[in-house]
Protein backbone atom coordinates (compact mmCIF):
# COMPACT_ATOMS: atom_id res chain seq x y z
CA UNK A 1 0.00 0.00 0.00
CA UNK A 2 1.25 3.45 -0.90
CA UNK A 3 1.19 5.63 2.19
CA UNK A 4 -1.36 8.45 1.87
CA UNK A 5 0.04 11.95 2.25
CA UNK A 6 -1.40 14.13 4.99
CA UNK A 7 -1.37 17.92 5.11
CA UNK A 8 -1.49 18.94 8.78
CA UNK A 9 -2.51 22.57 8.43
CA UNK A 10 -1.12 24.91 11.07
CA UNK A 11 -1.85 28.59 11.59
CA UNK A 12 -0.46 31.20 13.99
CA UNK A 13 -1.35 29.81 17.41
CA UNK A 14 -1.74 26.15 16.42
CA UNK A 15 0.07 23.93 18.94
CA UNK A 16 -0.89 20.33 18.18
CA UNK A 17 0.42 19.97 14.63
CA UNK A 18 3.53 17.91 15.45
CA UNK A 19 1.61 15.48 17.67
CA UNK A 20 -1.08 15.09 15.02
CA UNK A 21 1.48 14.49 12.26
CA UNK A 22 3.11 11.86 14.49
CA UNK A 23 -0.26 10.17 15.01
CA UNK A 24 -0.81 9.84 11.26
CA UNK A 25 2.74 8.59 10.74
CA UNK A 26 2.27 6.00 13.50
CA UNK A 27 -0.69 4.70 11.50
CA UNK A 28 1.38 4.46 8.30
CA UNK A 29 0.80 7.78 6.56
CA UNK A 30 3.31 10.37 5.40
CA UNK A 31 2.47 13.63 7.18
CA UNK A 32 3.73 17.17 6.72
CA UNK A 33 3.01 20.24 8.85
CA UNK A 34 2.08 23.01 6.40
CA UNK A 35 1.56 26.64 7.42
CA UNK A 36 -1.78 28.10 6.34
CA UNK A 37 -0.08 31.17 4.87
CA UNK A 38 1.97 28.90 2.60
CA UNK A 39 -1.25 27.28 1.37
CA UNK A 40 -2.85 30.68 0.84
CA UNK A 41 0.07 31.59 -1.40
CA UNK A 42 0.03 28.22 -3.21
CA UNK A 43 -3.45 26.63 -3.08
CA UNK A 44 -2.34 24.04 -5.62
CA UNK A 45 -0.26 22.36 -2.91
CA UNK A 46 -3.41 20.50 -1.80
CA UNK A 47 -3.21 18.39 -4.96
CA UNK A 48 -0.28 16.51 -3.42
CA UNK A 49 -2.29 15.26 -0.42
CA UNK A 50 -5.05 12.74 0.23
CA UNK A 51 -5.88 13.85 3.78
CA UNK A 52 -6.22 17.37 5.16
CA UNK A 53 -6.13 17.67 8.95
CA UNK A 54 -6.65 20.87 10.91
CA UNK A 55 -5.25 20.23 14.42
CA UNK A 56 -5.88 21.81 17.80
CA UNK A 57 -4.53 24.94 19.42
CA UNK A 58 -5.53 28.60 19.42
CA UNK A 59 -5.39 29.71 15.79
CA UNK A 60 -4.95 33.48 15.52
CA UNK A 61 -5.21 33.59 19.32
CA UNK A 62 -8.98 32.94 19.16
CA UNK A 63 -9.10 36.74 19.27
CA UNK A 64 -12.52 37.21 17.67
CA UNK A 65 -13.80 33.73 18.50
CA UNK A 66 -12.30 30.28 18.22
CA UNK A 67 -11.69 29.29 14.60
CA UNK A 68 -13.33 32.38 13.14
CA UNK A 69 -10.34 33.93 11.35
CA UNK A 70 -8.95 30.62 10.12
CA UNK A 71 -12.40 29.50 9.01
CA UNK A 72 -12.85 32.65 6.96
CA UNK A 73 -9.43 32.10 5.36
CA UNK A 74 -10.56 28.66 4.22
CA UNK A 75 -13.94 29.85 3.06
CA UNK A 76 -13.02 32.98 1.15
CA UNK A 77 -9.47 32.30 -0.03
CA UNK A 78 -9.31 28.53 -0.44
CA UNK A 79 -12.86 27.69 -1.51
CA UNK A 80 -11.94 26.52 -5.01
CA UNK A 81 -8.93 24.53 -3.82
CA UNK A 82 -10.99 22.77 -1.13
CA UNK A 83 -13.80 21.94 -3.52
CA UNK A 84 -11.30 20.43 -5.97
CA UNK A 85 -9.65 18.59 -3.09
CA UNK A 86 -12.93 16.94 -2.05
CA UNK A 87 -13.77 15.98 -5.64
CA UNK A 88 -10.84 13.54 -5.45
CA UNK A 89 -12.40 11.28 -2.75
CA UNK A 90 -10.17 12.70 -0.03
CA UNK A 91 -10.62 13.12 3.74
CA UNK A 92 -10.73 16.13 6.08
CA UNK A 93 -10.36 15.91 9.86
CA UNK A 94 -10.72 18.87 12.23
CA UNK A 95 -9.68 18.37 15.86
CA UNK A 96 -10.72 20.77 18.66
CA UNK A 97 -9.66 24.20 17.33
CA UNK A 98 -9.55 22.50 13.95
CA UNK A 99 -13.21 21.50 14.39
CA UNK A 100 -14.05 25.11 15.22
CA UNK A 101 -12.20 26.26 12.10
CA UNK A 102 -13.75 23.66 9.78
CA UNK A 103 -17.25 24.31 11.13
CA UNK A 104 -16.95 28.08 10.78
CA UNK A 105 -15.59 27.73 7.24
CA UNK A 106 -18.87 26.07 6.23
CA UNK A 107 -17.30 22.67 5.46
CA UNK A 108 -19.45 21.22 8.22
CA UNK A 109 -22.13 20.10 8.45
CA UNK A 110 -22.86 20.19 4.69
CA UNK A 111 -19.51 19.43 3.08
CA UNK A 112 -18.14 21.35 0.11
CA UNK A 113 -21.56 22.86 -0.60
CA UNK A 114 -21.37 24.72 2.71
CA UNK A 115 -18.38 26.77 1.55
CA UNK A 116 -20.62 28.73 -0.79
CA UNK A 117 -23.44 29.23 1.70
CA UNK A 118 -24.45 32.89 2.06
CA UNK A 119 -27.05 32.73 4.84
CA UNK A 120 -26.00 32.67 8.52
CA UNK A 121 -25.03 29.22 9.82
CA UNK A 122 -27.55 27.11 11.74
CA UNK A 123 -24.94 25.55 14.02
CA UNK A 124 -21.79 26.83 15.71
CA UNK A 125 -19.34 26.14 18.53
CA UNK A 126 -19.35 28.56 21.43
CA UNK A 127 -18.35 28.97 25.09
CA UNK A 128 -18.67 26.06 27.50
CA UNK A 129 -21.63 26.51 29.85
CA UNK A 130 -19.23 26.66 32.81
CA UNK A 131 -17.52 29.66 31.18
CA UNK A 132 -14.08 28.12 31.64
CA UNK A 133 -11.38 26.26 29.77
CA UNK A 134 -11.98 22.60 30.64
CA UNK A 135 -9.53 19.71 30.32
CA UNK A 136 -10.57 16.19 31.28
CA UNK A 137 -11.27 12.72 29.86
CA UNK A 138 -14.67 11.93 28.37
CA UNK A 139 -16.59 8.94 27.06
CA UNK A 140 -18.08 9.04 23.57
CA UNK A 141 -20.74 6.98 21.83
CA UNK A 142 -20.38 6.72 18.05
CA UNK A 143 -23.67 7.51 16.32
CA UNK A 144 -22.49 7.20 12.73
CA UNK A 145 -20.21 4.20 12.40
CA UNK A 146 -20.03 4.50 8.60
CA UNK A 147 -18.15 7.79 8.97
CA UNK A 148 -14.72 6.86 7.60
CA UNK A 149 -12.91 7.84 10.79
CA UNK A 150 -15.26 5.93 13.12
CA UNK A 151 -15.68 2.70 11.15
CA UNK A 152 -15.88 -0.36 13.37
CA UNK A 153 -16.23 1.73 16.51
CA UNK A 154 -19.13 1.92 18.97
CA UNK A 155 -17.57 3.86 21.84
CA UNK A 156 -14.28 5.41 22.86
CA UNK A 157 -12.61 7.42 25.60
CA UNK A 158 -10.54 10.52 24.81
CA UNK A 159 -9.29 13.72 26.46
CA UNK A 160 -10.80 17.15 25.81
CA UNK A 161 -9.20 20.56 26.36
CA UNK A 162 -11.18 23.59 25.23
CA UNK A 163 -13.14 26.68 26.28
CA UNK A 164 -15.44 27.00 23.24
CA UNK A 165 -16.62 23.46 22.55
CA UNK A 166 -20.36 23.72 23.07
CA UNK A 167 -22.51 23.01 20.04
CA UNK A 168 -25.26 25.65 19.78
CA UNK A 169 -28.00 25.79 17.16
CA UNK A 170 -30.13 28.59 15.75
CA UNK A 171 -33.39 26.87 16.71
CA UNK A 172 -34.41 23.49 18.19
CA UNK A 173 -35.48 22.08 14.82
CA UNK A 174 -31.86 22.17 13.62
CA UNK A 175 -30.99 19.27 15.92
CA UNK A 176 -33.55 17.03 14.24
CA UNK A 177 -32.18 18.08 10.85
CA UNK A 178 -28.67 17.12 11.97
CA UNK A 179 -29.89 13.75 13.20
CA UNK A 180 -32.03 12.86 10.20
CA UNK A 181 -29.30 14.12 7.87
CA UNK A 182 -26.84 11.83 9.66
CA UNK A 183 -24.52 14.70 10.53
CA UNK A 184 -24.09 13.73 14.21
CA UNK A 185 -21.05 11.43 14.31
CA UNK A 186 -20.52 11.02 18.07
CA UNK A 187 -22.06 12.20 21.33
CA UNK A 188 -20.80 12.52 24.87
CA UNK A 189 -21.83 9.51 26.94
CA UNK A 190 -21.51 8.02 30.39
CA UNK A 191 -19.07 5.30 31.41
CA UNK A 192 -20.68 1.96 32.26
CA UNK A 193 -23.80 2.85 34.21
CA UNK A 194 -26.36 5.61 33.77
CA UNK A 195 -26.63 9.31 34.40
CA UNK A 196 -29.81 11.36 34.36
CA UNK A 197 -30.32 13.93 31.61
CA UNK A 198 -32.11 17.24 32.01
CA UNK A 199 -35.37 18.20 30.32
CA UNK A 200 -33.48 19.01 27.12
CA UNK A 201 -31.78 15.60 27.09
CA UNK A 202 -28.37 16.99 28.03
CA UNK A 203 -26.07 14.96 30.25
CA UNK A 204 -24.74 16.71 33.35
CA UNK A 205 -21.15 17.78 33.85
CA UNK A 206 -18.66 16.07 33.69
CA UNK A 207 -20.19 13.56 31.24
CA UNK A 208 -21.06 16.39 28.88
CA UNK A 209 -18.12 18.66 29.70
CA UNK A 210 -19.27 21.78 27.84
CA UNK A 211 -23.09 21.65 27.82
CA UNK A 212 -23.19 20.84 24.12
CA UNK A 213 -26.71 20.71 22.68
CA UNK A 214 -27.91 17.11 22.30
CA UNK A 215 -24.55 16.05 23.82
CA UNK A 216 -22.90 16.41 20.39
CA UNK A 217 -19.14 15.84 20.41
CA UNK A 218 -18.49 15.36 16.67
CA UNK A 219 -20.14 16.24 13.36
CA UNK A 220 -19.59 14.86 9.88
CA UNK A 221 -20.74 15.75 6.38
CA UNK A 222 -23.22 13.62 4.37
CA UNK A 223 -20.43 11.60 2.73
CA UNK A 224 -18.76 10.70 6.04
CA UNK A 225 -15.43 11.95 4.66
CA UNK A 226 -15.29 15.19 6.66
CA UNK A 227 -15.22 14.91 10.45
CA UNK A 228 -14.94 17.56 13.13
CA UNK A 229 -14.52 16.53 16.77
CA UNK A 230 -13.77 18.35 20.01
CA UNK A 231 -11.86 15.51 21.79
CA UNK A 232 -8.17 14.99 20.97
CA UNK A 233 -7.50 11.54 19.45
CA UNK A 234 -3.79 12.36 18.95
CA UNK A 235 -3.41 12.47 22.74
CA UNK A 236 -4.43 8.85 23.23
CA UNK A 237 -2.43 6.70 20.83
CA UNK A 238 -1.04 4.37 23.50
CA UNK A 239 -2.53 2.86 26.63
CA UNK A 240 0.22 4.42 28.75
CA UNK A 241 -1.12 7.90 27.91
CA UNK A 242 -4.27 7.26 29.94
CA UNK A 243 -4.13 8.62 33.52
CA UNK A 244 -5.41 5.28 34.86
CA UNK A 245 -3.19 3.00 32.82
CA UNK A 246 -1.64 1.48 35.94
CA UNK A 247 -5.04 0.76 37.54
CA UNK A 248 -7.04 -0.52 34.58
CA UNK A 249 -6.33 -3.32 32.16
CA UNK A 250 -6.06 -1.05 29.14
CA UNK A 251 -5.18 -2.14 25.64
CA UNK A 252 -1.72 -1.27 24.38
CA UNK A 253 -3.32 0.83 21.63
CA UNK A 254 -5.31 3.89 22.70
CA UNK A 255 -8.76 4.65 21.30
CA UNK A 256 -7.48 7.67 19.40
CA UNK A 257 -5.12 5.56 17.31
CA UNK A 258 -8.08 3.77 15.75
CA UNK A 259 -9.29 7.02 14.17
CA UNK A 260 -5.99 7.59 12.39
CA UNK A 261 -5.78 3.90 11.41
CA UNK A 262 -9.21 4.17 9.76
CA UNK A 263 -8.17 7.26 7.80
CA UNK A 264 -5.03 5.60 6.48
CA UNK A 265 -6.82 2.30 5.76
CA UNK A 266 -9.33 4.15 3.56
CA UNK A 267 -6.60 4.51 0.94
CA UNK A 268 -5.36 0.94 1.24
Amino acid sequence: MTAPRVCVLRAPGTNCDLETAYAFETSGATAESVHLHRLLDQPGLLHAYQILCVPGGFSYGDDVGAGVIGGMQLRFRLQDALQQFLERDTLILGICNGFQLVLKSGLLPDGAAGLARTEPPDVTLTWNTNGRYTARWVHLRVTRSDCIFFQGMESLELPIAHAEGRIAVREPGVIEQLRTGRRVAAVYATPPGTAAVDEDGILPFPHNPNGSTANIAALCDPSGRILGMMPHPERYLFGTQHPQWTRRELAETGDGRRIFDNAVRYFG
